[in-house]
């Protein structure tokens, strides 16, 4: 498993197939990822009870907060590395190597700082109810933690998956995953430690997975290689790693921050709509999650492509991802819908519970496909060396949106339900996605009038 080669050329051949090699592994990585976090709320929910559940559940958007904009340095890490495989540069290769997997400690020792002290006083912000609020704080410093070994897993699946191994991320969440499962039920059911048992058992398996990328890159034979004592930080690269990494990061922050001001009008409906609105949301990163896996493919086949020069290529890979996500997500979400109560129900036995996470299923599944497709679209603008546009794009189109609809039209008496909530989302996707497709357009036919520009990512 440790030596064996698993590179897909993403700048010759058919891009379909190769996509759908690179995007499968991903995805089952991904909703393998889920399951065990459904697995977290679950055991939450049927054995700690209700107010537990909506603890876990609305922590959510602040961890997004405080971890994406990392997270988009593992995004600067998967680009600039691609880049360079796909032009060929061993040397440059190595070097990103090593200041990622640095990068990433030092991101995690910085979240760990912050997240702890931090916690409490953002969820009261939040507007967090009395009932959930000392459960969800006490989760969060339990799982900021560990954030350490979660950003080097999540940084070392990047690197690897720069050269199209998308296999073995997924054997190490399998692995983490199935410790994650087994840890959750000795610590709540059996030593009844409740939220702090979740969070014990997440931090536990994400110390294995980055312990598993770490020894993967050990052992690896090629470019790859990973040898920990030259580990440094290699300045011209690490700009170019921020410089993709933290508009891409900050992009995420914005949907974070816009969720934060969801998930707080959210809370003023009070417990129930908490914690069904939260087992709803876990549901949907299945569907997500899925459409997620071709747009990190579009993200790491345009990179190779443009650092190979090939234009037209990048075209090809940017609609063949754009279909592959209409067809997974609508399919999914029509699934979701039709089994709608029996999903919900293996979160919580509460029938009010269940109605509240109904609701907004039935406005999300319904235009799900349009997320996807806004995801995919700023993927494939960053793969080609604009990380900023999408950022501003997504920011005006959805962010500044959400915030302003939940300003306005929310506040109007008979426009204040769950329902109005809701469909901002739907809203919000249409405009962003519309916005990112015209400035592709529009660039792509630059790059094809001036070939020269692709050199500046060297």
């Amino acid at each position: 498993m440790f030596t064996k080669s698993r590179q897909i050329d993403m700048t010759n051949g058919p891009i379909l197939e190769k996509l759908l090699k690179f995007s499968i592994p991903l995805i089952l990585s991904s909703l393998l990822q889920l399951l065990f976090n459904a697995a977290d709320i679950i055991v939450v929910g049927r054995f700690a009870g209700d107010n537990s559940l909506a603890a876990v559940g609305s922590t959510g958007s602040l961890i997004n907060l405080l971890v994406n904009l990392f997270m988009g340095l593992s995004i600067g890490t998967n680009v600039v590395v691609a880049n360079y495989f796909g032009a060929g540069n061993s040397k440059q290769i190595k070097a990103s190597i090593h200041t990622a997997i640095l990068l990433s400690i030092l991101s995690g020792i910085i979240l760990t700082l912050i997240g702890i002290p931090l916690a409490k006083p953002i969820l009261t912000l939040m507007k967090s109810p009395e009932e959930v609020l000392n459960l969800a704080a006490l989760y969060l410093r339990i799982y900021f933690a560990g954030m350490t070994a979660t950003m080097i897993y999540n940084f070392g699946s990047a690197i690897l998956r720069a050269k199209g191994d998308t296999q073995r991320p997924l054997f190490i969440l399998f692995i983490s995953g199935i410790l994650n499962v087994i840890l959750n039920l000795i610590f709540v059911i059996c030593f009844k430690m409740d939220v702090s048992g979740v969070a014990l058992a997440t931090i536990i398996s994400q110390c294995l997975a980055a312990i598993l990328v770490i020894i993967i890159l050990i052992k690896e034979k090629d470019d790859f290689h990973l040898d920990l004592r030259k580990l440094k930080i290699n300045m011209p690269i690490f700009i170019k790693i921020v410089k993709v990494g933290i508009p891409a990061g900050f992009q995420g922050i914005m949907f974070s921050f816009s969720n934060i001001i969801i998930q707080s009008s959210i809370n003023s409906f009070g417990p129930t709509l908490i914690a069904g609105n939260s087992a709803a949301c876990n549901l949907e990163g299945f569907v997500y999650t899925s459409m997620n896996g071709f747009s990190q493919g579009a993200l790491t086949f345009c990179s190779q492509n443009y650092g190979a020069h090939k234009i037209k290529r990048i075209k090809k890979v940017v609609w063949e991802s754009q279909l592959s996500i209409i067809v997974i997500g609508s399919l999914l979400s029509t699934i979701f819908l039709i089994f709608r109560r029996q999903l919900l129900g293996f979160y919580t036995t509460s029938p009010q519970v269940i109605e509240a996470g109904i609701a907004r299923m039935w406005v999300i599944f319904s235009t799900y496909f349009l997320c996807g497709m806004m995801d995919s679209m700023a993927s494939s603008i960053r793969g080609i060396g604009h990380s900023l546009p999408p950022v501003i794009m997504s920011m005006l189109g959805a962010c500044v949106f959400r915030i302003i609809w939940l300003m306005t039209i929310f506040q109007i008496d008979r426009f204040h339900t769950p329902f109005i909530i809701f469909l901002s989302y739907p809203i919000s996707w249409i405009l962003t996605f519309t916005a990112q497709l015209i400035y592709f357009l529009i660039h792509i036919k630059k790059l094809e009038a001036n070939n020269d520009l692709l050199a500046e990512i060297r």
